[in-house]
């Protein structure tokens, strides 16, 4: 082969590697681009939930510039890779917590999976970890009864409740007294009910807590019920009462509408104390679906959070999630 026809090759072999790179590179730009632009619009939406594996993934394009010696397409896939890493890699380190020295409650927010949760685990959970507040999601008649037979009304007598056949139900318990009580209905396509009341603990401020449970953004089409649920989410009230939201939020920490929400004045709990990349569902029912976290305890940033830890849930696609906080002192 004369010389010409070898140069000729090879910048055939370069030109292949740098598309080959930059084809790589390109979904983690563009996975970079709409997370930090808050671009979640259709089936955005439900991709975005999976941002932490993106940013594990996005290494690889890097290990492949380099490998193939592409400057650009290394520079590049370095700063998405750094882009991702840093908006998650925050969930798996503690927070500094505010000086709260009222007394320690301790939340369980579960979603039962239109009843099909087991009652026995959830009551052993109460019961073990000596719950004070519970927030239930798709909470039926037959759920709310079995819970009472296997004994929660003796652990926690007070109680909010709006059981409803299906998945649209939700309730609120607690070991201190409830008042100002309700069950609101979200106006989403999925129409799920709310629980909330305010929770008088002993030696704290009352506090407002809230069973939340916005649509689901399933399918392109349900997209605006779900932004427009989360947009309805009670917000924060940092100069005023205490507030919890806590439940099946449908969104992750990678979704605007969710980190809106924040920016009213609460914190996500399992975030505060490093927990915050533990899934909450997924594959636990059987779906073939990695796990994403879209179950939260949202607190007022004037809480402190002492722990998260997040329990298997029979019966359920969703795993139960605990809270131990710590409150202002009243």
């Amino acid at each position: 082969m004369t010389e010409a026809p070898r140069r000729a090759t090879k910048h055939r072999t370069t030109r292949l590697r740098t598309a080959l790179c930059w084809a790589a590179v390109a979904p983690g730009v563009a996975w970079a681009a709409v997370r930090l632009g808050g671009l979640d619009r259709g089936p955005l939406v439900q991709l975005l939930a999976f941002t932490p594996y993106a940013a594990a993934g996005s290494l690889l394009p890097l290990v492949l510039a380099l490998a193939l010696r592409r400057r650009w397409p290394a520079v590049v896939a370095a700063l998405a890779m750094a882009t991702l890493v840093a908006v998650v890699a925050p969930r798996a380190l503690p927070s500094d917590q505010p000086p709260a020295t009222g007394p320690t409650v301790r939340l369980l927010t579960a979603n039962l999976l239109a009843g099909a949760g087991d009652t026995r685990a959830l009551v052993d959970l109460v019961r073990r970890h000596r719950v004070d507040v519970l927030a239930v999601q798709e909470f039926t008649p037959d759920a709310e009864a079995e819970l009472d037979l296997l004994g929660l009304d003796r652990l926690l007598p007070h109680r909010q409740l709006g059981p409803q056949l299906g998945t649209v139900g939700s309730g609120l318990y607690a070991r201190f007294p409830i008042g100002e009580g309700g069950v609101r209905r979200n106006r989403g396509g999925w129409g799920f009910d709310q629980a909330y009341g305010t929770v008088s603990v002993p030696g704290a401020p009352a506090v407002r807590v809230e069973s939340a449970h916005p649509s689901a953004p399933y399918a392109v089409d349900q997209v605006g019920h779900w932004r427009a649920d989360l947009a309805a989410q009670p917000p924060a009230t940092p100069d005023g009462p205490l507030r919890i939201l806590a439940g099946d939020f449908n969104a992750t920490l990678d979704h605007a509408p969710l980190r809106a929400l924040l920016d009213t004045g609460y914190v996500d709990a399992a975030d505060q104390v490093g927990a915050g990349l533990v899934g909450t569902w997924g594959p636990y029912d059987g779906d073939p679906i990695p796990p994403v976290t879209i179950d939260h305890v949202l607190v007022d940033r004037r809480i402190a959070v002492r722990a998260v830890a997040v329990h298997r849930m029979p019966g359920s696609d969703h795993r139960a999630v605990l809270a131990e906080l710590r409150l202002p002192a009243g």
